[in-house]
């Protein structure tokens, strides 16, 4: 995928919509709700919604419904009236580009992990009925490895991930998707060997005639200048944004982790990828520098961001980003392999009082691992 696909964003909207409804009662927040309080029965409409099923009473409880039917009722079919004909879903290691793939896609996960429950953590979103909606869902996944399918040979094993899933919606319909999983956790708590799996993921993508594609320099430097001091804030629609926007921006591009004491509350919660629990400035900076080390040229950008005041107090912030670069550093990949990288990620933030006190972030370690394996194909 290139990193033009995936600049696409919803219009931007005033920050008062993304508190309060036309009708001035509150849209459904995750945090502090039991599920049957996020697909209530007899609510209201809470939010104008031209075009979408009447059972839905705001963007929350659409996002947190329709997952649920169609994953965990198995209501796949539901796919056929919430997503477009000709939608697109992107994630780290491949594209597709219909409904009835994503339909196919779906039925093949579920043959594997018949138990899975996925639990909204937290949903941010942007956006109205007429421009279009955006929501990213933060989901934590639980189930067991109980079926034989594409992974092969069932473990009964059980496991915990977590996944985001961004959407573009308008009426009703999922036209434009961005899913990152955390795959590599899956892979290693249910028992498989995750080089022979990235080695399978590589090759199907091999056999399809897909190779990776190295251009050199990814822009982080022009020339023999440093880093862009200023930061890009267009694509942010309130002041938390563009805050947040320029804390990554000095923290990933201009390599200034010291940034991160500043900005992160001494107490600050980390939720990573492999599943990390994580508390404290030292375990943010540690991790931070795993992935600029692991992908010391890259490149981060933010591709969309939107945020919702918190009913845990303050405002929560989801930004989509990716990282281009070359595997020139050691880390959880292994020894350095110079192939390309490109890095699809996710992150929440939770700021209260000027400073971040939880942080989700999301990167799929198997989708950076089927890719060097995909360049060594070629290079073989």
């Amino acid at each position: 995928m290139s990193s033009t696909e995936a600049t696409n964003k919803a219009p931007a909207v005033p920050e008062k919509n993304s508190a309060k409804s036309s009708r001035d009662e509150p849209v459904l927040q995750v945090e502090r709700r039991d599920f049957i309080d996020l697909v209530p029965e007899k609510r209201p409409r809470a939010q104008s919604l031209r075009g979408f099923d009447d059972c839905y009473t705001d963007i929350v409880d659409y996002i947190v419904r329709c997952t649920h039917k169609i994953w965990d009722e198995r209501d796949v079919g539901l796919i056929y009236t919430h997503y477009t004909h000709n939608c697109v879903l992107y994630n780290a290691l491949g594209t597709l580009y219909t409904r009835e793939e994503v339909v196919q896609d779906t039925l093949k996960r579920l043959v594997a992990f018949p138990e899975r429950r996925g639990m909204a953590t937290q949903v941010i979103w942007n956006g109205n009925d007429v421009d279009g909606f955006y929501t990213s869902h933060l989901v934590t996944g639980t189930g067991r490895h109980t079926q034989f399918s594409h992974l092969g040979k069932p473990t009964n094993r059980t496991f915990v991930t977590r996944t985001v899933a961004d959407c573009m919606i308008h009426e009703n319909k999922i036209y434009r998707e961005w899913v990152v999983s955390d795959n590599m956790s899956l892979m290693k708590q249910i028992g498989l060997n995750t080089d022979d799996v990235a080695w399978n993921m590589a090759k199907e993508q091999f056999d399809k005639g897909f190779r990776v594609t190295d251009i050199g320099e990814n822009g982080r430097l022009l020339g023999q200048y440093p880093p862009e001091m200023a930061c890009d804030v267009s694509l942010a629609h309130t002041d938390s944004e563009e805050q947040c926007l320029r804390w990554l921006h000095e923290i990933y591009n201009r390599r200034m982790l010291g940034k991160i004491k500043e900005v992160y509350a001494p107490n600050v919660q980390y939720h990573g990828p492999l599943m990390k629990e994580l508390y404290g400035v030292a375990s943010v900076t540690h991790q931070t520098l795993a992935l600029i080390g692991m992908i010391p040229d890259g490149a981060w950008m933010p591709q969309h961001i939107c945020s919702n005041p918190c009913d845990e107090g303050g405002v929560k912030v989801a930004i989509r980003w990716i990282m281009e670069g070359h595997h020139l550093g050691y880390g959880e990949l292994g020894k350095p392999t110079g192939q390309r990288l490109f890095v699809m990620g996710m992150s929440h933030y939770h700021i209260r009082d000027g400073k971040i006190v939880d942080e989700w972030t999301l990167y799929d370690h198997l989708a950076l691992l089927a890719q060097i394996k995909l360049g060594q194909m070629e290079a073989a």
